[in-house]
């Protein structure tokens, strides 16, 4: 166990000095983009993700210097007051940092200015000024062995945006983006080529926002409404008219903009039921996870299941899983005549072998473990090719399906994207507690489906000719 003892404020001299040298590994970087949520982190291309790199790095020399001040010079009781630092190279994963602190000036009762630089290899990666309150009384720490940390990433959202970033940006209608989250998350989107943005909502809201943030939202189009049902309107009524492949939800209730969507004379309607996935990036599972539905039908009957498991299965396609396996979700992995859950899954399983569900392999009734563990499918003794691989997990409704999702993502450290399937085009969800990752996974998914059925589209209408 490591013991940090301090030097109070008469102790420490102007001119005194402290040096250390740290290697930066990958796993500091990787942590560091998780906490901060950085979109860079989805960069696959050597530049791309050098430069996440780099911007990750640049925080943890930050990090570096400030471990410094608060565990050896001065040490335990430091207080950070104030910092003016610049980062002017990048390193790799891997390099050698030199940091150095050094006190420049004594300001009673107990503020010390320090002079602070990295370096590596000679060159200047930080240099600046930090301001600290030092203690004025001696204190001992000990520090608990930190522990080992493994973070295992399938990196699913880096794979769904490779997917599509050579392909342009989709016309999308963003609806009432009258708050932070919602304009600040289509304009990233945006920036990164997955949307090209038509906002339809309130123009004197909308630019209050703009304004709030410092954001130019002269590069995009607003469609002025009056209210947030106005706009809802509008905007399915764009993608009828074929002016927007997709719509992304703003700061209006999900009910106001679906209630448009799903109208049966001027939304958005098709022959199959509306159902929303979950696109999970789960630590500890080896593939990628789609969880359906836990969003939008609340208690869906066979009819309605049938088509909710179809719409994931399509939607597998298009993320480059060419036969998904669905695992139908209950309490327990046999058919119980007292439990509904297990009869409907009983009847999709054969719905699948009668052809009525296509492109996937379907198997229930399946508990939680059985769906994702192979150890404990085997335990149970179930011969399945579903069991302990799943891609799919449909369930029984949508208390579960969130409850489910929400576990994944607050307790295993998930990621996730959210997607609604079923109408004429892709429609996003948002949510104020998605993290930037969660918006571009989204809007990505969004992309990705847009594309795939413009080429449909393309190839009907290639038929059609011939």
């Amino acid at each position: 166990m490591t013991s940090y003892t301090n030097l109070t404020f008469d102790e420490i001299e102007v001119g005194a000095t402290l040096s250390v040298q740290h290697t930066v590994t990958r796993d500091e970087v990787n942590l560091l983009s998780l906490v901060s949520g950085d979109a860079a982190t989805f960069a696959a291309d050597e530049p791309s993700r050098q430069a996440c790199d780099s911007w990750c790095e640049g925080v943890g020399a930050e990090a570096l210097i400030h471990g410094l001040l608060k565990r050896r010079l001065p040490g335990p009781g430091t207080r950070i007051l104030a910092h003016e630092l610049q980062y002017d190279h990048t390193v790799q994963v891997g390099e050698s940092l030199d940091a150095t602190i050094r006190v420049v000036d004594k300001q009673p009762p107990n503020r010390l200015v320090f002079e602070c630089e990295v370096l590596r290899e000679g060159d200047r990666v930080l240099s600046g000024r930090v301001t600290v309150a030092a203690p004025l009384q001696h204190m001992t720490v000990s520090q608990v062995e930190t522990p080992a940390v493994m973070l295992r990433r399938n990196d699913v959202f880096g794979k769904l945006l490779r997917a599509c970033e050579a392909a342009a940006p989709v016309p999308c209608a963003v609806v009432h983006p009258c708050d932070r989250d919602s304009l600040m998350g289509a304009i990233e989107a945006a920036r990164q080529g997955l949307i090209d943005p038509i906002l339809v909502g309130p123009q004197a809201r909308i630019q209050a926002v703009a304004d709030q943030e410092g954001v130019d939202l002269s590069p995009y189009r607003i469609l002025s409404t009056e209210h947030s049902h106005a706009a809802a309107e509008r905007a399915v009524a764009l993608a009828r008219a074929g002016e927007v492949q997709a719509l992304m939800k703003g700061s209006l209730h999900t009910d106001e903009l679906m209630a448009e969507v799903v109208s049966g004379s001027t939304g958005l309607r098709t022959s199959r039921r509306v159902s929303h996935v979950f696109v999970m990036d789960v630590p500890a599972y080896p593939r990628m996870l789609l969880v359906t539905d836990a969003a939008i039908n609340i208690a869906p009957g066979i009819r309605d299941k049938m088509d909710i498991v179809q719409n994931a299965i399509d939607l597998a396609h298009v993320l480059g899983v060419p036969n998904p396996k669905v695992a139908v979700l209950a309490a327990v992995e046999t058919v119980n005549p007292e439990m509904p859950a297990t009869i409907d899954a009983a009847m999709l399983c054969k719905m699948a072998d009668r052809g009525q569900i296509t492109g996937g392999l379907v198997d229930g009734p399946l508990a939680f473990d059985n769906a994702v563990s192979p150890e404990a499918a085997q335990t149970k003794h179930i011969v399945s090719t579903v069991a302990g691989q799943a891609d799919i997990l449909m369930v029984p409704n949508l208390e579960a399906g969130n409850m489910v999702a929400k576990q994944l993502q607050y307790l295993a450290g998930a990621d996730s994207a959210g997607i609604v399937l079923g109408a004429r085009v892709p429609i996003v969800l948002t949510s104020r507690a998605d993290s930037v990752r969660s918006r571009l996974a989204s809007a990505a998914v969004l992309k990705l489906l847009a594309m795939a059925q413009s080429g449909k589209s393309s190839k009907q209408g290639d038929k059609g000719q011939a």
